[in-house]
Parts: structure tokens; C-alpha cells; sequence
């Protein structure tokens, strides 16, 4: 069954925002002024109006319904409905501000509102991924393509849509290009026959003339044609297309967050997490100061050089959990459970993973990420040059973080084989970074901390 839900799906979202917006908005004044039987002051309903006209223009200022099958995932979604909130937030204070009304509204519905239909939102979009993803495992609302070629090339296309059944594409058939032949006809009644939504070109088979031709016959035939160049072997990075004028240009990302909107997220991120860290934990962070200075004689902060981003030098802050002498004991790494130079206090610090709180400064002034891998001291930075140079330097690519898939996974890295074990657990994140893992890195952090299992 071949059903179209791409025009109809961005309309779907739009007035399903809509109506959420508007229930989280009725909801939040009868939670605000306890007010279920009596209808909203006339105040609050001119509110009201004024919010759906600025979600509609917000909405379309800022593409929040412009997606395709390739696009439309949750990460991307949640990311652009969050942004709209925001943005569309910031215009309700704006307009209320130069009407000289913001005292006449409660802050606290306003505040209801924004928590409910963020929350709301995010799950509607949940429901409605899943609920399009297990219609096209069935079988329903899919799209077709061929592939103008063979070998590997065309079977890496039939693998990707193998293993992604949720994107909803069958394959209608494969044309083989004969050399030196006219093949305009035989094209021509391939498409007739199959109707395929796309037809994929491997450029590595075709020559010029004959892309043209497939390009005339399918503008006729009304197919969309996707050009697929073969950079098997050299092009392992994310790559986008930018265009000079008329001449498209590959891009290779040779490093993480080439991309500015993805930068700007991860920073956005970063900071406001450490911001509400430090206001929430405020006290704990006061609570710990005075544990360790009462612990043992020395300072309370530990600060020590480690390599940053682009192996740049910076001072990683600390709660110290070592004893102020333990430079005589003449050791490099943390020997474990039975280290000497470890205080008692200093233990349980480390197994919780809250001596790294002090860390959220360091990510404050950009010298350090949450998430990301693990800073290391310049003893660690030679050994990881020698044993693994190539695989190091691409770490190196990014800022360190606070927590790491290997800092979970290894945690304190007391030999050369955990550094390099720790080393190609965080080379995993590089590959498959996305604001959902960072989140996911996260919550697996605080669970080691509640559990104490930090090594």
C-alpha cells in the first residue's frame, strides 16, 4: 500500500502543536488560580489569541514543520520544537513587555504553560515517530526506488534500506547500462513499468552521457534522481554538499561538530546544564568544601595541568582527595582502593565520581565539555602517543569532559592497557555523537555516582 504522508505529516504536527499549546496553556491557568468551573479572564484569553498567532509565525520563521523521511527523527524533532518553545517564550515576554502588561499576568501560569507543553510536545512527537515507524515495518505508506547500476555500490543502497525498514523504501528494480548503446528507450520503459519515487545513479558505473540521459527520462516520468559517488576506502567523515555558485562542493567533516548548528548545541547544552548544577548544588558543593578541608591539612581544590582540545595545556579543577605530601610516595597513577596517598574522605569522593563536581568551572569557560573524553596528565598523553598516536590525535579533535563512555566503562586508568581500553571507548562517542547519548552518558554517570561503583 503505497499512502502519502509527506504533505500531510507536517500538517499533522502543526495543529497537534497547536492544540497542545492550548490545552497546556487552559491547564496550567486552572492549576495556577484553581479555577475549573469558571472560564478564563478576558485578559488571559486575549493571551491566548496573541500566543497562537506568534506559534504560527514563530513556526514558520524558523522551518519547525520542514522535514522529509531522512529527517524526520526524534533527536531532530525534539531539537526543533525545543527551539521553537524558546524562541516563541522569549516573543510572549517581548510583546507583554512593550504592552506594559507583564504585571497584570501570573508568572507562575506562564511558567506552567511552557513546562506542559514542552513536556507534551516531546511525547506527542514520541508516539507519533514510533506509531509512522511500525505503519512502514508493516509493510504501509512507503516509497519506491531503482538503482542504475550493480556491484557493490548498488548493494550498499539495497543494505541501508534493508536495515532500515522504519524509513519506508521498497526497491522497484535494478537497470544495467549497457556501454556504448543508446539505452534512452530501454530507460524509458524501465521507468514506465516500475515507477520508482527515486532512482539512484552509482557514478562509478556511468559515465556523463548517460547520467544526462537517465536525468531527461526522469524528469519525464516525474522520478527524482539521487547521484551516489563511490568514496568507499578514503571518506569515512560525515560529509554536505555546499554549493559555489552553480558547482556543488563536498565538504569532508574531518573533525566532530564541524557543523555550526551541532557546535552551538553541544555548547548551548554544556553551559546551561553546568549553570543549573552549580545554582542546585550550591549547597552540596559547600557541604563538600568543608568535608575536605576538615579531612586532612592542604587546600581544598586540587589543580592539576592536563591536555585539552588540540592538545592545548589547561588547569583541571578538582576536589583533592590525596593527602598534600603524596608527591613522596613518587607514583603516577592511582594505585586503586589500596592507594596510599588517598584519604578516607578522598575515597568515597572518588568511587561517587563528586570530586569531579568543581569540573562544571571548567566547562563554564569553554575549556572542558560534560560529556567527552577524559582530560589526561602528560604522563598519560606520551604513553597514548606511543601506543596509539593515530587513534589519539582524533580525540584530541574535541574538548575533554567531565564524564565519558570510557570513565563509565573503565574509570580510573591505572595501567597502559585500561588507558588504550578507555581510549577506544571514547573513540565510539566521536563516531555516534548526538545530543540524546550526551543525555544517555549522563543519567549512566549518576548511576554510577548513587551506587558509588566508580573506579
Amino acid at each position: 500500500m503505497k499512502n502519502r504522508l509527506s504533505g500531510v505529516l507536517p500538517k499533522v504536527h502543526l495543529w497537534a502543536d497547536v492544540l497542545l499549546l492550548n490545552a497546556s496553556y487552559l491547564l496550567a491557568y486552572f492549576l495556577r488560580f484553581d479555577a475549573v468551573s469558571d472560564m478564563p479572564d478576558n485578559r488571559y484569553v486575549n493571551l491566548l489569541l496573541v500566543s497562537n498567532l506568534l506559534w504560527l509565525l514563530c513556526s514558520n520563521i524558523f522551518k519547525t514543520y520542514t522535514f522529509d523521511r531522512f529527517s524526520y527523527s526524534i533527536n531532530r524533532q525534539t531539537l526543533n520544537v525545543l527551539k521553537a518553545i524558546v524562541i516563541h517564550g522569549g516573543m510572549m515576554l517581548a510583546f507583554m513587555y512593550f504592552t506594559q502588561q507583564g504585571e497584570s499576568y501570573s508568572r507562575q501560569q506562564f511558567s506552567y504553560t511552557y513546562a506542559l507543553f514542552a513536556i507534551s510536545a516531546i511525547l506527542a512527537r514520541v508516539v507519533m515517530l514510533y506509531s509512522i515507524q511500525l505503519y512502514r515495518e508493516a509493510g504501509y505508506n512507503f516509497k519506491t526506488y531503482a538503482v542504475v547500476g550493480k556491484g557493490e555500490l548498488a548493494g550498499m543502497i539495497d543494505s541501508f534500506y534493508a536495515d532500515r525498514k522504519e524509513l519506508g523504501f521498497k526497491k522497484s528494480g535494478s537497470f544495467e547500462a549497457r556501454e556504448n548503446v543508446d539505452e534512452t528507450e530501454r530507460l524509458e520503459l524501465f521507468l514506465e513499468d516500475n515507477q520508482p519515487d527515486y532512482i539512484y545513479c552509482c557514478l562509478s558505473e556511468m559515465d556523463d552521457t548517460m547520467v544526462k540521459r537517465v536525468i531527461r527520462v526522469a524528469q519525464r516520468q516525474k522520478t527524482q534522481v539521487r547521484l551516489v559517488p563511490d568514496f568507499r576506502g578514503f571518506m569515512t567523515n560525515l560529509a554536505t554538499i555546499e554549493y559555489h555558485d552553480m558547482y556543488p562542493v563536498i565538504q569532508v567533516n574531518t573533525k566532530p561538530f564541524s557543523s555550526t548548528e551541532e557546535a552551538t548545541v553541544k555548547r548551548v547544552f554544556d553551559v546551561t546544564f553546568s549553570a543549573i548544577v552549580m545554582i542546585l548544588g550550591a549547597p552540596l558543593f559547600l557541604l563538600l568544601m568543608g568535608i575536605v578541608r576538615l579531612s586532612s591539612k592542604g587546600p581544598i581544590f586540587f589543580l592539576q595541568e592536563r591536555s585539552g582540545q588540540w592538545g592545548k595545556i589547561f588547569k583541571v579543577i578538582k576536589f583533592r582527595t590525596m593527602y598534600a605530601d603524596s608527591e613522596k610516595f613518587n607514583m603516577q597513577h592511582s594505585q586503586g582502593d589500596h592507594d596510599p596517598r588517598i584519604t578516607p574522605i578522598g575515597r568515597i569522593l572518588r568511587r561517587s565520581r563528586l570530586d569531579e563536581l568543581p569540573q562544571f568551572f571548567n566547562v563554564l569557560k569553554g575549556e572542558m565539555s560534560i560529556v567527552g573524553p577524559r582530560p589526561l596528565y602528560k604522563y598519560d598523553v606520551d604513553m597514548l602517543m606511543a601506543e596509539a598516536p593515530h587513534e589519539f590525535r582524533k580525540l584530541l579533535t574535541i574538548k575533554p569532559g567531565i564524564t565519558s563512555i570510557g570513565q563509565i566503562k573503565v574509570g580510573y586508568a591505572s595501567t597502559v592497557a585500561e588507558n588504550v581500553e578507555r581510549l577506544r571507548y571514547d573513540l565510539q562517542y566521536i563516531r555516534k555523537y548526538s545530543l540524546v547519548t550526551d543525555v544517555a552518558l549522563i543519567f549512566q554517570t549518576v548511576q554510577v555516582m548513587v551506587l558509588g561503583r566508580g573506579r
